[in-house]
């Protein structure tokens, strides 16, 4: 039987030999707990990630490691299996990526300033997205906004960077006028990083959640604004109904969702219509 190994590597010097059998599995169980399609091309990415896991659990190949998480049980299952999802799980993200949703979130919150709104930002990955949205917030109302912004992702590892808010100070996407006025700057053995200000970080509540999940009960009231972009494209068709399903139940009616450039939402015509360019009414 053929193996999967790593592009420019043979199998010789591969310190683990992905099965065909052992890549199925795995696309089976990322599917089941992340709603992830992973397609045949995926190979070479998922022994580039699962390896170094079958490192630090000291595993001798792929099906030891995979017997052992299915039979695993308890709170130590339930870390193991969140290190297997955060594996697997893409984080490509920068600070205003996507540039034409701040410039419409500008109006959309204006459109909405006298009352209080919630926002969500899904998939936020290390948080450069989460904190562009709060840095529109308060160019555009003020620090005394009342808005509140639930900041999630399935990957614990990302959200964690995510919520101490530091970065690079050469960071993507940043003007300077916005690294004076929403940064600190780091001194020291912190030299050539900046910092999220306090104030911004305010406004942010930060939390674990998984999409094809059935906590979606816990994520309070409604809301008004949701950013769930790049997330859909690694969802199979039933699934990414099945979650927009759920987030137009999460969201108020002619609430507005914001999606990646490559998605397109018309075959779900019954619950949003395309309002502006990758924007998205609740219907």
């Amino acid at each position: 039987m053929n193996a999967f190994v790593s592009p420019g590597s043979s199998a010789v010097d591969q310190e683990f030999t992905l099965q065909p059998a052992d890549f199925d599995r795995i696309r089976k169980l990322i599917y089941q707990r992340a709603g992830i399609s992973l397609h045949a091309g995926k190979q070479a990415m998922v022994y580039s990630r699962l390896s170094r896991r079958l490192r630090e659990t000291r595993h001798a190949g792929f099906g030891d490691y995979l017997d052992w998480l299915e039979r695993s049980s308890g709170a130590e299952s339930e870390a193991e299996w969140q290190e297997f999802v955060n594996c697997l799980t893409t984080n490509l993200t920068a600070f205003f990526r996507e540039e034409h949703h701040f410039h419409a979130l500008v109006d959309d919150l204006r459109a909405r300033a006298s009352k209080p709104i919630r926002l969500w930002c899904n998939a936020a990955s290390t948080g450069e997205e989460p904190y562009s949205l709060v840095m529109t917030v308060v160019e555009t109302l003020g620090l005394s906004a009342q808005v509140k912004l639930v900041c999630s992702d399935i990957d614990t590892k990302v959200l964690a960077t995510a919520q101490r808010g530091v970065y690079p100070a050469d960071a993507r996407g940043l003007s300077a006028e916005r690294l004076k006025r929403h940064f600190m700057r780091g001194t020291g053995t912190n030299s050539g990083q900046i910092r999220v200000k306090p104030e911004l970080a305010r406004f942010i509540e930060f939390r674990g959640f998984n999409l094809v999940s059935p906590s979606w009960a816990s994520l309070g009231e409604p809301f008004d604004l949701v950013f769930c972009r790049n997330v859909m494209i690694y969802f199979d068709n039933a699934t990414q109904r099945r979650v927009l399903e759920q987030i137009h139940a999460a969201m108020k009616p002619g609430g507005l969702l914001y999606v990646g450039h490559s998605e397109n939402f018309t075959e779900s015509r019954d619950l949003f219509r395309l309002r502006g360019k990758t924007v998205y009414e609740r219907v």
